[in-house]
Formats: C-alpha cells, structure tokens, sequence
C-alpha cells in the first residue's frame, strides 16, 4: 500500500492535476475570505466555508478523474494485479494520495482563522469544527469520484459521471420537496430504488439468482413495512433523500454543531464506495 501511496503522490506532484486542485480551492478560500471577512467585516469564517463548497463539483472529477481511469486505459492496471498486494490496499493506497493531495490546501485555509483574530475576534472552535465538516466532506466526495473512475477507461466519461452525481447530491435537498408525500409514492419510489439496486449489485457480480434473491428480500422487507407501518410511509421517502444530502450534513457544521451523526455518515459513504472500488477493482482482476 505504501509503494502505492508514493506512486500515486509522485504521479500528481508530477503533473498539473495536483496543483490545479490546490490553486482551485485556495483560490475561493482567498477570495472569500476577503469579501465575507475582510469586506463584510464578519466574524465568522464558516460561511467562507459554506460560500465556496460548491467549489467541489469542480475539482473532484478533477483529481479523480484519472486515479483508476487512466490505469485501464493504458493497461497499466494489470501491473497492479500482478503485485503481491490486495486490491484493497491498492484501492487504500490511491484513496490516501487522493486525501493528502487535499489535505495540503485544506492545511493552509486552517491558518486562515488564526490570522483573521489579528484584525478582530474569532470563535476558533466555531471555525474549526466547520474546517472539519469541509474536510469530511471532501474526503466523502472524493470515495464516491474514486469508485466512479473504476468503472470507465475513459476519464472525460469519469469526470462527467462524477460532475453529475456531485450535482445531484448538492441540489438534492431541493429535489425532495418535489417528491410527493403521499404513503403510496414512498412505496414506489422505494421500489424503483431496490431495483436499482439489484441492477447494480447484478453489474458487479454477474450473478442473476442471487441479485433477484437480493431483490425480493428487499422488496418483501418493503412489503412487510408498508403493512406494519402503513401511514408513517407517508413523506418517508422524501426525509430519506434529503438525508442522504452530504452536503446538508456538513452544513450542521456550519450552523456550530459538531454534529457526530453527520461525521459517522461521511465515514459510512467512505467506507462504503472504497468497499464498492475494491469490487470493481476484483471483478475487473478476474476477468481478464
């Protein structure tokens, strides 16, 4: 994993990709802070934070764009799989160059509020609980480009894709209240998701019977609950999509709550599309 890590942190310092990531970010983090702190004379660095998240749509495809992508294209994927690594420290490796790359810029907007109490009072741990939301936050968005990059050979598809799901998931909240909140449309949207949901799990593991068998049980569940629960069905779905808004979750630390439950559900979508990578990675090993 470490052979890993140094390469890919070599690959990035070697090329643009990582210091058109950190000029991005630090390039709003400045021009934000002038115009809210500076400017505005306010005292509260979080909403530089807030103001500039969306700075993310933009430099993830970037940075991750071609992490997994670029290997397929250029076969050299298959030096990988004849490393005597797992495909999760492979997968570990290239998430955690990904991470230091912006943990880097990340670093220096943290000095940003220390000088800020020079030219009047700052509530720091205010500041810094919002610094730790943006950095999860990130390092969420940047597992889900990462898994992204592991299904194409091509990166301009890998970083459309990513633009897409990274705009989605920012607007989501907004999407939710077009839901309706009758029991009823719960019930198949819920629906609609399981199957996607097989669809997916059928892609990664090329087996019809046990993606079915996955459908049903789902489906039953949904079945069962609907029963049991009957009106509380009613506007579920709608609160579950808004819930699943990473970008709503970090905004809980800009509000000044270290809210944990938000903190275990970025490292949950970590977990989560790292485990998805490292099957994408397996399925594409075993099937050369």
């Amino acid at each position: 994993m470490t052979a890993v890590l140094r390469h890919e942190l070599s690959s990035y310092f070697t090329n643009v990709t990582g210091y058109v990531f950190g000029a991005f970010l630090l390039l709003f983090a400045g021009i934000y802070t002038m115009v809210i702190n500076l400017q505005s004379a306010s005292p509260y660095f979080e909403y530089v934070l807030m103001n500039m998240d969306f700075i993310f749509l933009i430099i993830v495809p970037i940075l991750t764009m071609r992490v997994i992508a670029e290997e397929r294209r250029q076969k050299t994927d298959q030096l990988l799989y004849s490393l005597p690594l797992t495909m999760t420290q492979v997968a570990l490796g290239k998430y955690l160059a990904m991470l230091v790359i912006f943990l880097i810029p990340v670093a220096v907007i943290g000095v940003y509020p220390l000088v800020l109490t020079a030219f009047g009072a700052v509530y720091l741990p205010a500041a810094y609980g919002a610094l730790t939301g943006f950095f999860f936050l990130g390092a969420s968005l940047i597992a889900i480009g990462m898994f992204i990059s592991s299904l194409t050979e091509s990166q301009a598809v890998a970083a459309g894709l990513c633009f897409v799901v990274m705009l989605v998931n920012y607007f989501i909240s907004d999407l939710a209240s077009y839901f309706s909140a009758s029991a009823m449309a719960s019930f198949w949207a819920f629906t609609v998701l399981i199957l996607l949901v097989g669809g997916i799990f059928r892609l990664m593991t090329r087996n019809n019977g046990v993606s079915l068998v996955l459908v049903g049980i789902l489906e039953g569940l949904l079945i069962l609950g609907s029963v049991l629960g009957g009106e509380d069905f009613a506007g579920l779905f709608p609160s579950m999509v808004e819930g699943l808004s990473l970008f709503e979750r970090f905004y809980q630390f800009v509000d000044g709550v270290f809210d944990l439950t938000s903190l275990v559900y970025f490292l949950t979508v970590i977990g989560v599309f790292l485990f998805l990578t490292v099957q994408s990675l397996e399925k594409r090993r075993w099937s050369e």
